[in-house]
């Protein structure tokens, strides 16, 4: 045999052995073995489902969460959250996700995803957004009088009997709680990306605290401080603000005719002339006020995705019709 070709038969046979056996021997292993991590690379990469119960919720967990999150509102825009009933599409949806903040006051649809989430899919983490939020009783605190100390939670809302103010978004100072409640629960459930989340909770947080040094600017200077509202939305902006809340609606029904007038005449005896309504609630009665008192009806909305824009807009509209 020719010696020069010897080594090329080597090669040959031991290629040949190779290939019979899946050509790669030990390496085989360990690109499975990679292909493996990638894959659960790739999957941990899709982002978190976080379900909300309202708009402005969605935005704190985006803001919080940025490109690792993707959150399902139960509540869409325009929807009225005390009548919505979501779609069997929109359940398929909510239903998928791994965590759900609540608003966790007196909305009792939660209490119905709660025992979804339960039923449906037990590694959902529910995160109470209202936790170490003050909370104020609706019936004690519909009309806030300007100076008081008395702080939600520590009185009528410690009574059973007595309803809570869901609207815990609606105070700049609430936010900023909510935002740490959101925080803490992504951190819980990615703890890889938990510095992650910090420097964006952080970032948000400064921004809420501009945005509240802008409102306290705006209403600087205001005397009476009284505003009226069809809906008792306003409650804790009113708290934040030394403001002066006067709802239309009691216990949410349209007001008597009796009722009608004794509001009448307090717009008049306040100086009111704006009635503020939200965009997903009746007029009737607003319209009815406005009228005899010769003002007029102004929408403004809570439930703007838009957290920041929205209470800029709203406090300019409260700032320019205050007394």
């Amino acid at each position: 045999m020719n010696l020069k070709i010897l080594p090329l038969l080597v090669l040959l046979t031991v290629g040949l052995s190779l290939f019979a056996s899946g050509c790669t021997g030990p390496g085989d292993s360990q690109n499975n073995e990679s292909t493996g991590q990638e894959a659960e690379v790739a999957e941990s990469n899709q982002p978190i489902t976080v379900a909300v119960s309202v708009l402005p919720q969605a935005e704190f967990v985006e803001k919080v969460g940025g490109d690792k999150v993707k959150t399902v509102v139960i509540i869409p825009p325009g929807a009225d959250p005390h009548t919505y009933e979501p779609s069997p599409k929109e359940i398929e949806n909510v239903s998928k996700a791994s965590m759900y903040v609540t608003v966790g006051i007196d909305m009792p649809f939660e209490d119905v995803w709660i025992n979804r989430f339960e039923s449906i899919n037990s590694g959902t983490l529910i995160v109470n957004s209202s936790n170490g939020i003050k909370l104020r009783g609706l019936a004690a605190h519909d009309h806030h009088e300007e100076g008081t100390e008395e702080h939600a939670g520590e009185s009528e809302a410690d009574n059973e009997e007595t309803e809570l103010d869901p609207h815990i978004w609606t105070s700049p100072s609430n936010a900023k709680i909510m935002v740490e409640d959101i925080y803490e629960g992504l951190a819980k459930i990615d703890p890889e990306n938990e510095t992650y989340y910090a420097q964006n909770r952080d970032a948000y947080l400064k921004e809420l605290d501009a945005l509240d040094a802008r409102i306290r600017e705006k209403l600087e200077g205001k005397t009476e401080r009284n505003f009226m509202v069809y809906h008792p939305a306003w409650g804790y902006f009113a708290l934040d603000y030394n403001l002066t809340m006067i709802p239309v609606e009691s216990e949410g029904k349209e007001p008597s005719a009796e009722d009608l007038a004794k509001l009448v005449d307090l717009a008049k005896e306040k100086h009111v002339k704006v009635i503020f309504i939200q965009p997903q609630t009746s007029t009737q009665s607003a319209q009815a006020v406005a009228e005899e008192i010769g003002g007029e009806v102004v929408a403004v909305d809570p439930l703007e995705k838009d957290y920041i824009a929205n209470m800029d807009n709203v406090s300019d509209i409260f700032a320019r019709n205050l007394v």
